[in-house]
């Protein structure tokens, strides 16, 4: 029997620097009140630090403050940049936020790419990979509750337990996210999923997908329960309308994506400084109801997702824009990817 399909949203929640950042959380938590109110099963943010030419809270404490207002949903940090971190810190701070929202938290993590960010914490890139997956193992061990002991650089542990442990047993789902071939293998090896990327085309994923499904069969893993992607997405009544409502916004996150080298992590010679119509061709979700339903059933269809994370504002965008895509997806998408 095929498994219900989910639907989520993923806040994006940047805004221009000298913003009103209390106001905009308001903004924030009218889009999750929303999605609750309309049957969405999932809320998820994610992490930068240091963003140039922009603002937006961290992830701890903005999914504390929606855990009262997502009553009944799944929360998911998607991703946290696991590198950059203690794995005590995370293990303690992420087991509290289990506590915190119920036992309902995804736990994304990520490499990242950005140089200013390894700056700022004195790492060097090409120490990520290793850190990464040494961090991951500890979080593991430590929510396992093991009696954990190790010596790296930058964490000692001599039988240390971690003092706040997850409700979920033997711990939160971790999904991995993933641009590249070698990171998808990562992922299919180290995670219960692969989050899937919000800029990444169809056809890329679908060859990417083989790579993850061959090398859990590989590793002898079963195939995941649930298999999620990001997208960017514009609902409007007409495609017109929803080209209007979102292309500057959308083109101009895809221009700093570009500044940051994004585009760069993904297999092939793909690039994100071509025009929107252009870009958004078997990446991006925008059109009217029934084109984005058709948009959508090729992600369901061909590849299996069944946990949908539709992103659905951008810096600068009127609040108003996205709650109407919200409401147009509630009333004439959803409904119908979930029939079918």
């Amino acid at each position: 029997m095929a498994r219900a399909i989910k639907f989520g949203l993923f806040l994006t929640n940047q805004h221009r620097p000298g913003s009103d950042l209390v106001a905009a959380l308001d903004g924030q938590l009218e889009l999750v009140r929303t999605a609750r109110d309309a049957g969405w099963d999932s809320i998820f943010v994610g992490q930068h630090f240091l963003p140039e030419g922009m603002t937006m809270l961290q992830p701890a404490p903005f999914l504390a403050r929606l855990a009262g207002e997502a009553a009944g949903m799944t929360l998911g940090v998607g991703i946290l940049l696991l590198a950059l971190h203690n794995p005590v810190d995370v293990a303690e701070t992420w087991g509290s936020m289990d506590v915190v929202s119920g036992g309902r938290l995804v736990f994304a993590v990520g490499l990242g790419y950005r140089q200013p960010e390894y700056d700022a914490f004195g790492i060097a890139l090409s120490d990520r990979v290793g850190r990464f997956e040494l961090n991951l193992e500890i979080v593991k061990r430590l929510w396992s509750g093991e009696t954990v002991s190790c010596e790296t650089p930058w964490c000692r542990l001599h039988e240390a337990v971690c003092g706040t442990l997850p409700v979920q047993r033997p711990r939160p789902p971790i999904w991995l996210a993933a641009n590249s071939d070698r990171a998808v293998v990562r992922a299919a090896r180290l995670g219960d999923t692969w989050l899937i990327n919000p800029h990444a085309t169809l056809a890329t994923v679908a060859s990417q997908l083989e790579l993850f499904r061959a090398e859990r069969t590989a590793a002898g893993l079963a195939p995941p329960d649930e298999l999620p992607v990001i997208r960017e997405v514009c609902c409007a009544p007409t495609r017109q309308q929803a080209f209007e409502r979102c292309s500057r916004y959308l083109t101009e996150k895809y221009e700093r994506y570009a500044d940051w080298g994004q585009d760069k992590v993904l297999p092939g010679r793909d690039s994100f400084r071509v025009p929107l119509e252009s870009l958004s061709e078997d990446r991006f979700v925008v059109g009217s109801p029934d084109e984005c339903t058709e948009r959508l059933r090729g992600w369901r269809d061909q590849l299996g997702v069944n946990h949908f994370l539709f992103r659905t504002d951008w810096i600068g965008m009127p609040l108003e824009s996205s709650l109407e895509s919200i409401r147009l997806l509630t009333t004439e998408v959803l409904p119908a990817l979930r029939a079918e």
